[in-house]
């Protein structure tokens, strides 16, 4: 006779059934968290780190058709806003000037911040050049032209033992343009942390063009004292001037057929604001013939199904995503949560073949760990989640095709977990259909 099956053995089999039919993505064991670095300085956020003869922290930007911004820190207040260029080591066959600034913080002084835009440039071309008139030299590589370009995205960066092996992964992809949709340093007022990102960076920062947009850990406000962004403005600017904008806080720019609009999560964005209507002209004069992929990066996700940070980019979704989704916008990138996750095409909550694809990738690295709950059940609009540290690339081959893949961290080893084609809304009957809404929006 069979033996009887009691109660505790059936609650035993129906667990062990739920946990084998969770998605593996969730079932992932998260590697123990890791050490900062460069928190041990003992002079916090007043003090300077020690002195250097060169020029440091040196990183770029695109700055406009065919032109890179070169942005670098000296200690000499003397030093020269000059980078000379060529296409050979040691041949400078050009000579651009440009701006300084600085700003101080509590008891903190910045370095000579200097910002130099150099150009016109040829596309998909190495160029050496060294800055203030002295060595090291440094090289970079434009991007190309034309299809295909390659994009690594990583969120919410910091500056730990995480952050290094997230670094070595992005170095070894071959990309051509780092997205970056905020908490760059994590400094949170320890503006010597500021200096130490800086340097952690130069080495892809100086080779590939960075842009960044802000997210909560750049703010550093101080009531009465400070408003905000100080530093990032100071050492992080972005082309919002050339894209008509009137913030560093948001902007626009486009690379070999893309165009790539970041937006500010933490500057107004009501339908009233600067921001807003910037936002509906940029968006108005997108030629998609012209670039056919529309992507969107700002920190706050608007979709998350997480337990962390539900609900903080709701308002701002509100006033922006029908702008978004009249535009056709084909994918959206944020950060703030420490996790990774990727929707199917979505608009108003809903499934929706006419929305964007979000991509939540707040990971790269951060201090404070990772988001490891998530709601369940999970929505119907998200595809895969998954909290490790990691990056992202992105490769759009040509004018419908772009391949993304997640890199999640193992043991220092880049894992890919994640990966899918996505195909462009341009020539879909979703333009057609919602051409005539951003006409409207445009212009109400």
């Amino acid at each position: 006779m069979a033996a009887e099956i009691g109660p505790a053995f059936v609650v035993a089999a129906f667990l062990l059934l739920m946990a084998a039919s969770a998605v593996a993505d969730e079932s992932y064991v998260r590697p123990p968290p890791r050490a900062e670095l460069g928190v041990g300085i003992p002079t916090w956020f007043w003090g300077r780190k020690s002195t250097s003869p060169f020029p440091q922290q040196v990183h770029i930007s695109l700055a406009g058709d065919r032109h890179m911004r070169v942005t670098w820190v000296t200690d000499d207040p003397t030093s020269p806003s000059v980078v000379e260029y060529g296409t050979s080591p040691g041949e400078y066959m050009a000579t651009s000037e440009g701006e300084s600034t600085s700003y101080s913080y509590l008891l903190y002084s910045s370095g000579k911040i200097h910002n130099v835009v150099i150009g016109p440039l040829e596309a998909n071309t190495v160029y050496f050049y060294r800055c203030s008139g002295q060595n090291p030299e440094f090289s970079l590589k434009t991007p190309p032209s034309q299809f295909p370009v390659k994009f690594a995205v990583v969120g919410d960066l910091g500056q730990t033992e995480w952050t290094s092996s997230t670094l070595d992964h992005i170095d070894k992809c071959e990309y051509d343009v780092h997205l970056l949709p905020g908490d760059l340093s994590y400094a949170d007022y320890r503006q010597h942390l500021w200096d130490s990102f800086g340097e952690l960076v130069q080495p892809l920062a100086s080779a590939r063009p960075w842009m960044v947009t802000e997210g909560n850990h750049e703010k550093e406000s101080i009531p009465f004292f400070k408003s905000g962004f100080d530093a990032y403005n100071a050492r992080w600017k972005m082309p919002f001037e050339e894209s008509g904008s009137s913030s560093n806080l948001y902007y626009s720019f486009e690379v070999a057929g893309v165009h790539v609009v970041m937006l500010g999560s933490y500057t107004d964005y009501d339908e009233y604001s600067e921001q807003y209507n910037w936002l509906k002209a940029d968006l108005s004069k997108v030629d998609r013939q012209k670039t056919p992929w529309l992507l969107v990066l700002m920190h706050a996700p608007w979709y998350n199904s997480n337990w962390a940070h539900q609900g903080e980019g709701d308002k701002m979704m509100s006033s922006m995503e029908p702008l978004l989704y009249a535009a056709n916008v084909d994918i959206v990138l944020a950060g703030h949560v420490h996790a990774y996750e990727r929707s199917t095409r979505v608009n108003m909550g809903k499934v929706d073949r006419c929305g964007p694809v979000h991509i939540t990738i707040g990971d790269g690295g951060n201090r404070e760990g990772l988001a490891q709950r998530y709601l369940k059940p999970k929505p119907e609009w998200s595809v895969f989640r998954e909290a490790s540290f990691g990056h992202g690339e992105l490769k759009i081959v040509n004018s419908t095709h772009a391949h993304w893949s997640w890199h999640r961290n193992d043991d220092d080893e880049p894992v890919k977990s994640d990966e899918v084609w996505i195909t462009s809304l341009v020539n879909s009957d979703c333009i057609r259909s919602n051409q005539l809404d951003l006409k409207i929006r445009t212009t109400a």
